[in-house]
C-alpha cells in the first residue's frame, strides 16, 4: 500500500496527477470520493492533461482527454463521447482514511 497524498491535498472537484513507480496516475475527488486512474486515454496510449492537474472539463463532471476530447465518467472511467466511446480508463484500487489517500497495489503489469 503506497500513500498518495494527505486527505486535505484533493479537495471535492478537484484533480491531480502524478508519477508513482513509473505510473502516470490521476486522482479525482467526486461527491466526497476519491477516484484513481491511470493517466492514459485508450484510445492513442496517450496523458490525458496538457497541463498539470487539468483533467475535469468544464463542468467538472467529466474527466477529459486534452488530446482529441474524449470524456469520460468520473465513477467508472468510461468513454462516454469521443473515438474510445465504450472503452474505460485503467482504474486502481484506492482508499481513504484520516492519514491519506492510498494506492491499494500497483498492477501486476508495472512491478
Amino acid at each position: 500500500m503506497l500513500r498518495l497524498y494527505a486527505p486535505d491535498e484533493l479537495a471535492e472537484g478537484q484533480s491531480r496527477g502524478f508519477s508513482l513507480q513509473d505510473l502516470q496516475l490521476l486522482a479525482v475527488r467526486r461527491h466526497d470520493r476519491v477516484y484513481l486512474y491511470r493517466n492514459r486515454c485508450p484510445h492513442r496510449g496517450v496523458p490525458l492533461d496538457w497541463h498539470a492537474n487539468q483533467f475535469l472539463d468544464d463542468s467538472r463532471s467529466l474527466l477529459r482527454c486534452a488530446q482529441h476530447g474524449a470524456l469520460f465518467l468520473i465513477e467508472t472511467g468510461e468513454c462516454v463521447t469521443g473515438p474510445c466511446a465504450g472503452d474505460y480508463l485503467q482504474a486502481l484500487p484506492c482508499r481513504e482514511d484520516r492519514d491519506g489517500i492510498w494506492l491499494l497495489d500497483v498492477p501486476a503489469e508495472d512491478r
